[in-house]
């Protein structure tokens, strides 16, 4: 009886930690899809502007159209918004299915991230909300 037990309690704890690296993992995917969307749509320069008067400032619908087309290719869910008249906002949210976890009703593991990209200094980085 003993046995059993200690081999019940050992294969939670293993099924928590299996459950524990999907969340960072998801955390992680959130992060990089994020700043990749971000720099994807900063990068839409208006070239009217660029071009007639030398300022460059991001296209807002050409921005959002294209960190959205990213997030959909790595079929990511998120919200794209222009921060600024040089920035961009993506918003992302990663969901995995737990694997052990469901056991104790916990069947889906989500994370988000953010990042902002600005035409001047490039991605600020991944923050956790």
């Amino acid at each position: 009886m003993f046995a059993v037990i200690i081999s019940l309690v050992v294969l939670v704890f293993f099924g928590a930690v299996v459950d524990f690296e999907r969340k960072l993992e998801a955390r992680h995917d959130a992060g990089i899809a994020a700043q990749e969307a971000a720099r994807a749509g900063a990068g839409q320069v208006d070239l009217d502007r660029a071009y007639g008067g030398g300022r460059f400032v991001v296209d807002r619908q050409a921005a959002i159209r294209a960190a959205q087309r990213y997030l959909r290719a790595g079929g990511y869910s998120g919200a794209v918004t222009v921060a600024g008249p040089r920035a961009i906002r993506v918003h992302v949210t990663v969901t995995k299915s737990a694997l052990f976890l469901p056991v104790i009703g916990v069947s889906t593991l989500r994370a988000e991230a953010e990042a902002v990209a600005d035409l001047t200094t490039g991605v600020e980085g991944a923050r956790q909300p």
